[in-house]
C-alpha cells in the first residue's frame, strides 16, 4: 500500500502517520528524512543535494526525484510506504508515477487530512510547548493542570513565535495555492480521498484506516 499523506500545517499528519505505520507496518518517509539519509550515505545524489543545501539553494527537481527513486527502491518499501512532503508539484507527481511503474510498485493513493483554515489557526494560536521536555499542550483542547506549567516536568510553557494568526494565515494560503493542482491531479486519477481532520484523533485514525482498506 503506497500512501501519499497530505494535509495543511497543523492538521496532525505526524500523529496520524505514526498510527498508520503501526497499522500497516510500512515506513513513514519524509522529504527531509530522504535528504538526510542520502547525504549521510554519501551517494552521488546525496552529495549534489548537500552542495545545494550548503549554498542555501533549492535542491533541483532532478536531484530530488533521483533521491526519491533511490529511497523507494529499498527493501523496506516493497510492501508499501507513507510518503510525506513529496510530490509538491504536478511534475513531481508525474515523476513519482514513473518511478513506481519502473520499480513494479502499485500506484499511490493520496489521502488528505482536511481541516478548515479557521480551525487550524485556532489550533496554532492556542498551542503551548514545554521549554524543558517539549511536551505540547493547547489552551482550549489540551490545557495543562496548572496554567503555564508542564504536567510532566513542571517546566515553563511558551508559545512559538510562528504560532500566530498572521503567520498561520500566510502559511495556509501558500499551502492551499501549491496543493490545489495536486488535489486536482489525484482526483482525476481516481486516487484522492479527503478525511475530516476536525474529529477526535482516534476517530481520524479509524477513518484513515477504513478509507485505505476500502480503496
Amino acid at each position: 500500500m503506497n500512501i501519499l499523506l497530505m494535509g495543511p500545517p497543523g492538521a496532525g499528519k505526524g500523529t496520524q502517520a505514526a498510527e498508520l505505520v503501526k497499522e500497516f507496518r510500512i515506513p513513514h518517509i519524509s522529504t527531509g528524512d530522504m535528504f538526510r539519509a542520502a547525504v549521510k550515505e554519501g551517494t552521488p545524489l546525496g552529495k549534489q543535494a548537500k552542495a545545494c543545501m550548503d549554498e542555501g539553494k533549492l535542491v533541483p527537481d532532478e536531484v530530488t526525484i533521483g533521491i526519491v527513486r533511490e529511497r523507494l527502491a529499498k527493501d523496506d518499501c516493497k510492501n508499501g510506504f507513507i510518503l510525506d512532503g513529496f510530490p509538491r508539484t504536478v511534475e513531481q507527481a508525474d515523476a513519482l508515477g514513473t518511478i513506481l511503474k519502473d520499480l513494479g510498485l502499485p500506484a499511490a493513493k493520496a489521502i488528505h487530512i482536511n481541516v478548515p483554515k479557521g480551525d487550524l489557526i485556532a489550533r496554532a494560536v492556542g498551542r503551548r510547548i514545554c521549554k524543558s521536555c517539549g511536551a505540547t499542550y493547547h489552551t482550549k483542547f489540551n490545557p495543562p493542570k496548572t496554567e503555564g506549567k508542564c504536567d510532566e516536568c513542571g517546566g515553563e510553557l511558551f508559545q512559538r513565535a510562528d504560532d500566530t494568526a498572521e503567520t498561520m494565515e500566510k502559511r495556509l494560503s501558500v499551502y492551499e495555492a501549491s496543493t490545489k493542482p495536486l488535489i486536482d491531479y489525484y482526483e482525476k486519477a481516481g486516487a484522492y480521498v479527503a478525511v475530516d481532520g476536525r474529529q477526535a484523533i482516534d476517530k481520524v485514525t479509524k477513518d484513515l484506516i477504513a478509507t485505505l482498506k476500502a480503496k
